[in-house]
């Protein structure tokens, strides 16, 4: 399918889509370039690729289908086989009496219609427009489900597990261990869960082995739920196959091992980052789950807005000083720092990270992969940094008073430093670094702006609306101030001028069989404290968290409590989802 240059940037001048000197440039850099005028929209982020199939397919006068969130019924989606639906990227997801629609990126691809047409004479072949994310969506849903692939794997035979003796699992044996490792079926087990891991979105997976079974376990959008028990007698096999995938010591049963290991195939390119523990029943296993084609997000899709964007952008206009981000592991903080990197990765800087793990990989930013083994750290990575000449420089987590001297040093003498520090709250990180040994009156004179953030789930498909009652009011004024809240939502017109706490409206959410809970993916809550003269004196002064969290709500702050009483309030999500992430 080709839509011709001359009418697309007239359809697009025409509609008024684009910023005119924007599109201009991006028309010369077009002809520059020789790439098409819709990639280079797309890769200079004036619009989106789904927004530019839209355009093409109005064009055509092709309809455009949505199938990045659909579950298609298995008896439509089988209709094309799998091997002809990955290889022409082309699915059927529609069905009524005699004609089958079906979603192509193609639709001007007329031989594999007319192939479509042949092993369904007796249907009539309706073809859509849809985007690269929604065929993925769908080809993912031609997997078999967890239960049914290890229904096969457990039959036994050729294929079936080996069932391991006892006193052989727990043996000290490296031959032994090395050959259950590469037991066909223990190559399958864990390539099953792996796969599955991935298809159901989850960023860590658990094993854990019990008294009599071994525990699987998937934490999908923050919550960990329980996917499969496995026979106890697979436990030794799966743990020298992971450890074999990560390089790790085979007959090494009482000390903790880390390592990592990539999978790759024709769909997803991933990163495994593995912690070995030894625990009572054997060695419990966690692999963390890493996208190494993960897009970049926009501080927006993070889920920044108003005066917290504002403050967050005035930073990184700055050529020197700290940015830092806060919050318990798993609270996104990476993902925001990548997300400003995106903002500030222009051909005239140099950036430079040090990172552990490189959890994105970036054009045009030199980075660093940490490496204990060598003695390459976070402070021996930034200490070399420095003599690269750069302009911004990104440390992936500030863990020690080195790399906190280091890293106020940098932003003192000309760079911005962007990084990391694992405190519950934004007002936390100063008396934190301070405790590291940083001096009150460096800090001063080099932060510009502290970051808090969690994660909570969106709701997914439709929600039930209500209102607060009295027990719900009473409950919440244990968190947050409620007159603060809803003067938070006046200035945000989710209120209007009269209304009282009783016209709040909020959302739970409703399952349906797309979500089980009604959540999918997450949105992060932020608190933005801007280091303004009167936090500077504080900090001067040695003062302590609550001290610096009370004058900053004073300068306008909000806390991530109000933050996500307003993302309820706009129905992204739920107040219980709130108080869930901001009590832990």
């Amino acid at each position: 399918m080709k839509v011709e240059s001359a009418k697309l940037k007239k359809f697009i001048q025409e509609a008024g889509l684009i910023d005119f000197d924007k599109f201009e440039k991006a028309v010369q850099e077009s002809e520059k370039s020789k790439k098409a005028i819709g990639e280079v929209l797309v890769s200079e982020g004036l619009i989106s690729e789904k927004e530019l199939i839209k355009i093409e397919a109005y064009i055509l006068g092709i309809p455009f289908i949505n199938l990045e969130e659909e579950i298609i019924p298995l008896d439509i989606l089988k209709i094309i086989p799998e091997s002809i639906a990955r290889a022409h990227n082309i699915v059927a997801f529609n069905k009524k009496e005699n004609t089958l629609e079906v979603a192509m990126l193609d639709p001007e691809d007329l031989r594999t219609i007319d192939f479509i047409r042949k092993i369904t004479p007796a249907l009539k072949i309706l073809a859509r427009l849809t985007t690269p994310e929604g065929i993925k969506n769908v080809l993912a849903q031609y997997q078999e489900t967890l239960e049914t692939e290890f229904g096969g794997i457990m039959k036994g035979g050729p294929d079936g597990i080996k069932h391991i003796k006892e006193e052989e699992s727990s043996g000290d044996k490296k031959e032994e261990l090395e050959k259950a490792a590469e037991e066909v079926s223990i190559i399958r087990v864990v390539d099953t869960l792996l796969k599955h891991a991935i298809l159901q979105r989850a960023s860590d997976v658990h094993v854990e082995p019990l008294e009599k079974e071994v525990v699987i376990r998937y934490r999908v959008d923050g919550i960990l739920h329980d996917v499969i028990s496995l026979p106890i007698n697979t436990a030794s096999g799966i743990v020298a196959r992971i450890k074999v995938l990560s390089n790790l010591k085979l007959d090494e049963h009482r000390l903790p091992q880390d390592g990592r290991f990539k999978i790759e195939t024709d769909d997803f390119k991933y990163s495994v980052r593995v912690s070995v523990l030894p625990v009572l029943n054997g060695e419990k296993i966690v692999m963390r789950l890493l996208a190494e084609d993960n897009k970049v997000y926009t501080l927006e899709d993070l889920g920044f807005i108003g005066a917290s964007l504002e403050k967050v952008r005035h930073s990184l206009l700055k050529t020197t000083g700290m940015v830092l981000i806060t919050g318990p592991t798993g609270s996104g903080k990476t993902t925001t720092l990548y997300a400003m990197m995106g903002i500030v990765n222009t051909p005239n800087v140099n950036i430079s990270t040090v990172e552990d793990p490189i959890e994105y990989r970036m054009p045009r930013i030199n980075q660093t992969q940490i490496n204990d083994k060598i003695e390459l750290t976070f402070a021996s990575g930034l200490r070399a940094l420095m003599r690269q000449d750069p302009n911004i420089i990104m440390v992936g987590e500030i863990r020690d008073g080195e790399t906190a001297d280091l890293a106020v040093n940098a932003a003192l003498t000309g760079h911005l430093v962007l990084s990391t520090l694992h405190t519950t709250e934004a007002g936390g990180a100063i008396p934190r670094l301070v405790d590291m040994g940083t001096e009150p009156f460096l800090l001063s004179s080099t932060l510009n702006v502290i970051i808090g953030q969690r994660l909570v789930r969106k709701f997914h498909g439709e929600k039930e609306k209500y209102k607060l009652k009295p027990a719900d009011i009473e409950n919440l004024e244990k968190y947050c101030d409620m007159e603060r809240i809803i003067s938070l939502l006046k200035q945000e017109k989710i209120l209007k001028p009269k209304d009282t706490i009783k016209n709040i409206e909020l959302y739970r959410p409703k399952p349906s069989k797309n979500s089980a809970s009604g959540y999918k993916g997450r949105i992060g809550i932020f608190e933005v404290l801007a280091v303004n003269d009167a936090i500077k004196s504080l900090i001067n002064q040695k003062a302590s968290t609550t001290e610096i969290t009370k004058q900053a709500i004073q300068d306008g702050m909000r806390t991530m409590a109000e933050d996500g009483f307003i993302k309820a309030a706009m129905g992204l999500t739920s107040i219980e989802e709130v108080l869930r992430v901001i009590m832990d």
